[in-house]
């Protein structure tokens, strides 16, 4: 892929992702109030700091376990990846991001994400793009 290409799709997220959340807190203030919709955007991130905290110990749990078997935690790591980003996305305040990064952190959902990042990561080795190099 061009750094061009690249540069274009992350200058979209990152103007695209904010103006929607922009949206949709002031949409949220209009409808329900002010104190109600910043008392979701703290709940939120209470309750995605204590779910990423309880998830992340348990991955960190898995993965001390496999390496002490003498084996690549790689499903692990992927998920401890993936939990960091949805504890981050989760004190991003604003629902899209908030949902987002729950879906991250919930176990079921987490591992659909953990499938789609490892076949997409699969497919990248294949063709070349990414190089894995083992110590």
């Amino acid at each position: 892929m061009k750094w061009d290409t690249v540069f274009t799709k992350l200058l979209a997220i990152f103007i695209f992702v904010p103006l929607m959340e922009l949206y949709l807190l002031i949409e949220a203030g209009r409808v329900i109030g002010i104190w109600p919709t910043i008392s979701l955007i703290l709940l939120t991130g209470v309750a995605g700091a204590w779910l990423a905290r309880s998830q992340g110990i348990e991955i960190v749990r898995r993965i001390q376990e496999e390496t002490a078997r003498g084996q690549m935690p790689a499903i692990n790591l992927i998920e401890g990846a993936l939990v960091l980003v949805g504890g981050l996305l989760l004190l991003t305040p604003g629902f899209f991001t908030d949902l987002l990064g729950f879906s991250f952190l919930v176990p079921l959902t987490r591992s659909l994400w953990r499938k789609a990042l490892s076949d997409w990561l699969q497919k990248q080795v294949r063709h070349g793009t990414v190089t894995i190099h083992r110590l």
